[in-house]
This record gives C-alpha cells, sequence and structure tokens, in this order.
C-alpha cells in the first residue's frame, strides 16, 4: 500500500470531520478512500454512458429498440466485469 500525503485547510478538515461524524466514519482515511472510490465508480459510469451514446447514436438518428437493448446491455455488462459482478 502506498501512502499519499494530502493537505486541506482547516475549514475543509472542520467540515470533513462533521459529516465523518454524522455517518459514523472511524478515521479520515477510511472516509477519504470510499470517497476517492466513490468518484471513480461515478467517473467509470459516466464514460461507460457516454460509451453507450456513442453506439446508441444522436437522437438525429432513428435508432431501433433493440440496438438500444442491445448497447445498455453491452455497457452493463462492461461495468460488471470491471467491478467484479459477473
Amino acid at each position: 500500500m502506498e501512502t499519499i500525503s494530502v493537505r486541506y485547510d482547516n475549514e475543509f478538515i472542520i467540515d470533513m470531520e462533521r459529516i465523518m461524524k454524522e455517518n459514523r466514519y472511524s478515521t479520515k482515511a477510511e472516509f477519504i478512500r470510499e470517497a476517492v472510490r466513490d468518484k471513480m465508480r461515478d467517473l467509470e459510469a459516466e464514460a461507460a454512458l457516454m460509451r453507450l451514446e456513442m453506439i446508441a447514436g444522436s437522437s438525429k438518428r432513428k435508432t431501433t429498440k433493440e440496438q438500444l437493448r442491445r448497447a445498455r446491455k453491452k455497457s452493463f455488462e462492461e461495468l460488471a466485469r470491471k467491478h467484479g459482478s459477473l
């Protein structure tokens, strides 16, 4: 495991500690790790949706329901493989 040093201003730390306490996080490291994981998951989902949009096409092009179904299935399978759900 690699250690990364990060500096935050005092107001940010106070806000972080308040939210940690409200949500029962025991350490800042635990809170930050989960926040980073959540952000990574959000970015991957956003990228998958962009790929889905490219596959499905724009609203100017007529896309069949079957094409959309296949595109959704492919995107979700890709996300599931990436996150170990399949």
